[in-house]
């Protein structure tokens, strides 16, 4: 039998990226909120310079919920699921997965909101991805701008603004959307090889810039400013550097004493009653069940885990899943495609310090900044030549067919040119499609006898392929014009299991195809929201977090705003 607790305003489910921002104009608006979050605090002493710790995740397995839920994968469902070969990307702690991310800090382009119109308008309705299930979203740049800014001066974003009320500025992005004003700090500092690409970039007639992280460059808000010591890339912050909602904007809404977090909290199913409302949560801790009563529930688990719960949290209302009458729970799902393009150099370059963020980054091949006629895709990819580079990684680095991959032939090259080899990180523009989408599996569960999801990918996406392969073009001449004298490209494969996945309760005007509305909350359970990633439309090519929070505080906004409607 379930303990019920004291009723609160708002439940939050997860307090990472979206529901840690999302907790904090609520609180600011006096609504009490009831946190509740799979994990527990975590700190300085959790967090190691250690490449072996780091790279195995340890904080990632540090509380086992999320590594006992691993989703499965197929291609299509002709194929019996397999388990995901990776550990769970979900972050089970207070601050989420923005505790080890790297805190890179994108804006969506004005493109981005409104890529199958502007695609249209540009190229004709036959340059839609055959197959795709691709939308305008329901609003556009300018609507989610005030809270980009918003997150950015709350979080801490660094950087440098190309784009400000229309007034271009080459030292930044000239191709970003229009902002409101300057980047609350500088950009992370730049390194010798760093500015030998740029150069190398500005002679080939491109615009290089630093690329926005949400990492202090100085002291703010009593954290301190970048040590630049590196173990940035899988692990925690030491010194608090870097802004996760867990050093940021949690405490912030601890201090009105409107928010009380439930930890080592799992939830296993939302409450919704005949009516078509949700009623509250229930969730165990330490062996027991307890129900927390809400009148308004915010869904802010990662991707994986937003469709899961509400297929999982069933009733007379909603036989299919909580606001899944539509069927559309699961659908247009879609992970990042990314890659990488490795070089080697005759000198050194330096990267062994530092973090993957602070870099210089490329958009001419981005979205739509490029014509794309007879290219065969729409959208584009960044390019970020990034830092921090560590033994172990240096010597698994490719030989370039220099040196075998063994034997004193193989420690002559790892001792000659590890400390020569620079790296890269592209990201490319991807799409819903509808072969692509999240279920629950009938054959794999949890401890708790729960299916796991399940993800079918649909098998290469052409469109995505052939526009990172372009990149991969573009990224090699930009190491060679640079001094690379050998250059070599990961294959892109079929994303499945990621810390990119977007969709599955999008968000559109239209419930035949959308799950939440234009401000995030149920076609169906007026009184249910959903944030993160999940809501995406489209990808960008960059980073999901800045917009998941610009988007979560919109959200808790709307909601604060309109309490009495949507709450009933």
């Amino acid at each position: 039998m379930a303990t019920t607790l004291k009723p609160v305003d708002v439940a939050v489910i997860g307090l990472g990226a979206a529901g840690g921002v999302a907790v904090l104009p609520l609180a600011r608006a006096g609504l009490k909120i009831a946190g509740i979050e799979a994990g527990t605090w975590m700190g300085p002493r959790d967090y190691h310079a250690d490449e072996i710790y780091n790279n195995a995740r340890r904080l990632v397995t540090s509380v086992p919920k999320a590594q006992r839920e691993i989703p499965t994968v197929r291609a299509d469902p002709s194929q019996r699921a397999r388990p995901a070969a990776l550990q769970h990307p979900m972050m089970n702690a207070v601050g989420g997965t923005s505790i080890h991310y790297w805190a890179q800090s994108w804006r969506l382009k004005p493109w981005d909101f409104h890529a199958r119109s502007e695609t249209i308008r540009r190229y004709g309705a036959n340059a839609i991805p055959k197959g795709s299930t691709l939308e305008d979203w329901p609003i556009t740049y300018d609507e989610l701008e005030p809270y980009y800014d918003l997150v950015e001066w709350e979080v801490g974003v660094s950087g440098k603004a190309g784009n400000i009320r229309g007034q271009i500025d080459p030292r930044g992005n000239i191709f970003e959307g229009p902002r409101q004003r300057e980047y609350p700090m500088p950009a992370l500092r730049s390194t010798e090889f760093i500015d030998r690409m740029a150069e190398t970039a500005k002679r080939l007639g491109w615009h290089p810039f630093h690329p926005p992280a949400a990492i202090n460059t100085q002291s703010r808000n009593s954290r301190p400013g970048c040590a630049y010591h590196g173990y940035c890339a899988t692990g925690g912050c030491h010194v608090n550097a870097k802004g996760s909602t867990a050093v940021s904007t949690i405490p912030e809404a601890i201090k009105t004493k409107n928010l009380t977090i439930h930890d080592l909290a799992h939830v296993t199913r939302i409450v919704a009653d005949s009516n078509a409302r949700v009623t509250g949560v229930n969730y165990l801790r330490n062996g027991q069940e307890f129900f927390q009563p809400a009148k308004v529930v915010l869904l802010a688990g990662y991707t994986y885990e937003n469709s899961r719960l509400l297929h999982l949290s069933k009733s007379n209302a909603f036989p299919q899943g909580l606001s899944n009458n539509h069927g559309q729970v699961g659908k247009h799902y879609f992970a990042h495609y990314q890659g990488a393009v490795t070089a080697l150099f005759p000198f050194d370059v330096n990267i062994w310090y530092g973090l993957p963020a602070q870099g210089i980054t490329v958009d001419d091949f981005a979205d739509d900044a490029f014509d794309h006629a007879g290219l065969g895709f729409i959208g584009g990819t960044s390019m970020h030549v990034r830092t921090e580079r560590h033994p172990i990684e240096g010597a698994s680095t490719s030989t370039y067919g220099r040196a075998p991959m063994w034997g004193p032939a193989w420690k002559k090259f790892v001792r000659e040119n590890a400390a020569r080899v620079a790296m890269s990180y592209l990201q490319t523009s991807t799409f819903p499609y509808e072969s692509c989408y999240l279920d629950l599996d009938p054959e794999v569960k949890d401890p708790l006898g729960d299916p796991v999801c399940r993800i079918t990918t649909g098998g290469p996406k052409e469109n995505e392929t052939r526009a990172i392969r372009h990149a991969f073009q573009k990224m090699e001449q930009w190491y060679r014009e640079t001094g690379a004298v050998a250059v070599e490209s990961s294959n892109p494969g079929v994303p499945a299991l990621t810390t990119h996945a977007y969709g599955g309760t999008r968000m559109g005007d239209n419930p035949e195809t959308n799950v939440l509305n234009r401000w995030g909350f149920s076609h169906e359970v007026a009184n249910l929201g959903v944030l993160g990633a999940s809501v995406m439309g489209t990808s960008g090519a960059r980073n999901p977090t800045l917009t998941v929070q610009a988007l979560a505080w919109r959200t808790a906004d709307h909601l604060a705003k309109n309490w009495k409607s949507i709450a009933g």
